[in-house]
């Protein structure tokens, strides 16, 4: 039996009669009496004795009104527990990431969070960006996005999603008539960056640094809106993953060239300390985080 029958049952029984059911169970009497002869069809047997002015169960009808109340009672107070386990979940929880962009991605997670889990606070670290694994070993920040997977057994580690990092020109760009990008071609040009030291900048860490190459200028650019201004004024060539673009409206002469043959990938990572990971504000944080952008970015 599906649990609206039971419900059915209960609350003609307790109001006596489909009239003044009508309202508690938000039907028409006409889709009520319908529930009802489907529902003895079903079973086989009258659930109640109707008369004009009173309805009374059956002895059948009152072992299905009992088996109704030890069901939906159970129901509600399962419920009543998740919502108390659900508001247990509170604290606040400081986040840092060694990307950047990756700060762009967060405030609709945050957004989503809040209205999961209203006691759970997120604090951006940003001071925290250059160097989060060691501020979460000093336990200044609890959780840090990170490229590289720390190796140590003291810190929670969790793979969230890869994604590839473009580089960004102006059609008119030389670049893009090429298919990709090696390494050689960043010697000539000017990169647009968010921030310095280099080595926080994926496509130097991972791609031009193992290759022996400085690009001939380099612009600190912390805005992003102001570092796609220049590269639609083809000014210079800025290396971004597509995800962190997709607020923005970009103009049809920007195009995103390939870096290297097989694409320049990265695996984002979750790292907490262990110790932390046992509150239950934290567990929550993670297992969403994860959900979250596994879902959404790539």
């Amino acid at each position: 039996m599906e649990i609206k029958f039971f419900r059915l049952v209960k609350t003609i029984a307790e109001e006596g009669s489909i009239a003044n059911s009508s309202e508690k169970l938000f039907l028409t009497q006409s889709a009520l009496s319908h529930q009802l002869r489907e529902l003895e069809n079903q079973l086989g047997f009258k659930v109640f004795h109707r008369t004009r002015n009173k309805w009374e169960l059956t002895d059948e009808g009152q072992e299905i009104y009992k088996i109704g109340c030890e069901i939906i009672n159970s129901i509600e107070r399962g419920f009543e527990t998740i919502e108390k386990v659900r508001k247990g979940s509170k604290g606040t929880i400081k986040l840092s990431t060694e990307c950047y962009s990756f700060y762009l991605g967060l405030p609709r997670f945050i957004q989503k969070l809040g209205i999961l889990y209203p006691k759970i606070n997120v604090d951006l670290i940003l001071d925290a960006t250059h160097q989060p694994i060691p501020k979460v070993r000093s336990g200044d920040i609890d959780i840090a996005v990170v490229t590289s997977k720390p190796l140590s057994d003291d810190l929670l580690t969790k793979a969230i999603f890869d994604d590839e990092i473009f580089a960004v020109c102006h059609k008119e760009n030389p670049l893009n008539d090429l298919d990709y990008l090696d390494s050689g071609h960043f010697s000539d040009l000017h990169l647009i960056i968010h921030s310095f030291p280099l080595e926080t900048v994926s496509v130097y860490e991972y791609f031009l640094k193992p290759n022996h190459i400085t690009p001939a200028k380099i612009s600190a650019i912390p805005l992003t809106e102001v570092a796609l201004e220049m590269v639609q004024a083809n000014m210079g060539v800025m290396c971004i993953p597509k995800w962190v673009l997709r607020s923005f409206k970009l103009s049809d002469d920007i195009v995103f060239k390939r870096i290297g043959k097989h694409g320049l990938k990265r695996t984002h990572y979750l790292v907490a300390g262990t110790s932390s990971c046992d509150k239950k504000c934290m567990n929550d944080f993670i297992l969403n985080f994860e959900e979250h952008f596994q879902k959404d970015y790539h």
